[in-house]
């Protein structure tokens, strides 16, 4: 393993003047990083936890020729600080507003995934009249048990302990059982860009700070609340997310009146990577739409199965 550069190891500073591709910014005294791209109407891109902005590597370039692109590192990932601070999505949501008014925007789309669409549903709720659009890609909201892999490594020490091995093998594990269906996919090239700023010193233990926090899926309310506003919403999964799995979606749906699902064959959890070209497209369509949400009953471009009732 010879050059392995240990995890946890790097400043933040150092480690962001070799391999940030954006820009920084403060924000009320709190670094973000962000990577901005295009012309036109704004779109503010939200990751997932375990990633940073490199989520939307597969899609920055299709979005930016139609939109002003947004993409931020969450506070506590990538190239964000890595400060003690009460993580959610209450935060998180101040994180953007803190953000827009930072760049001069009054509204703004919001494209998320995971826990980046949790906050934009968060922020929303909170922010409707600064809000146009929303895309939420396989989004943490609805009540859903975090994987068996995040319990285990969630046990006191256990986790701290093997995520500062000198080893790629957890990461790679989580990528291949919990975020992505086709490890084909994960490529040397993949893993590293997902997982370089783990390198950081404090990636660790804030990675925890978050996941342990336990606000994931607990939106139920706010994902009521979006469903009175009137609000484009559009939904996308993959049909094989292990992590949120499509009953979230189904449950998601049938509380979003007007709402729009499509389900991707042969993806997980991050379908916007695995299936990036129909992901663009739909994304795309939507976005630049100015018309109200087509009804349901005549949205028939994908397979959204029948929506479940919700408990």
């Amino acid at each position: 393993m010879s050059g392995f550069v240990p995890w946890d190891s790097q400043s933040l500073e150092d480690w962001a003047r070799q391999h940030a591709r954006g820009t920084t910014i403060d924000l009320a005294g709190h670094r973000t990083h962000y990577i901005e791209k295009g012309e036109g109407p704004p779109l503010i891109l939200l990751h997932g936890f375990f990633y940073d902005s490199y989520l939307w590597a597969e899609n920055i370039d299709a979005l930016s020729r139609h939109f002003k692109v947004y993409a931020l590192d969450l506070w506590g990932c990538g190239y964000s600080t890595r400060e003690p601070m009460e993580y959610g999505y209450a935060l998180y949501a101040e994180q953007l507003r803190l953000f827009m008014d930072a760049m001069g925007l009054s509204r703004a789309s919001i494209a998320g995934q995971s826990m980046g669409a949790g906050t934009a549903i968060k922020f929303c709720v909170q922010h409707r009249d600064r809000v146009d659009r929303l895309v939420l890609v396989d989004a943490a909201a609805m009540p859903n048990p975090l994987p068996a892999m995040a319990k285990f490594f969630n046990l006191p020490g256990l986790g701290e302990f093997l995520l500062t091995r000198k080893t790629d093998l957890f990461r790679r594990t989580a990528l291949k059982d919990v975020f992505i269906h086709d490890a084909s996919k994960i490529t040397d090239d993949y893993y590293d860009n997902v997982t370089r700023a783990h390198k950081i010193r404090g990636s660790v233990a804030v990675g925890f700070r978050i996941q342990r926090a336990d606000f994931f899926d607990k939106l139920s309310d706010e994902v009521r609340a979006l469903g009175s506003l009137d609000v484009p919403v559009l939904l996308v999964w993959g049909r094989e997310d292990k992590a949120i799995p499509l009953r979230c979606a189904q449950q998601m749906y049938a509380l979003l009146p007007g709402s729009r699902l499509e389900i991707l064959d042969k993806a997980g959890h991050v379908s916007n990577f695995e299936q990036a070209d129909a992901f663009n497209r739909l994304a795309i369509d939507f976005l630049r739409a100015s018309a109200s949400p087509s009804n349901r009953a005549v949205e028939a471009t994908a397979d959204r199965g029948n929506p479940m009732p919700v408990a």
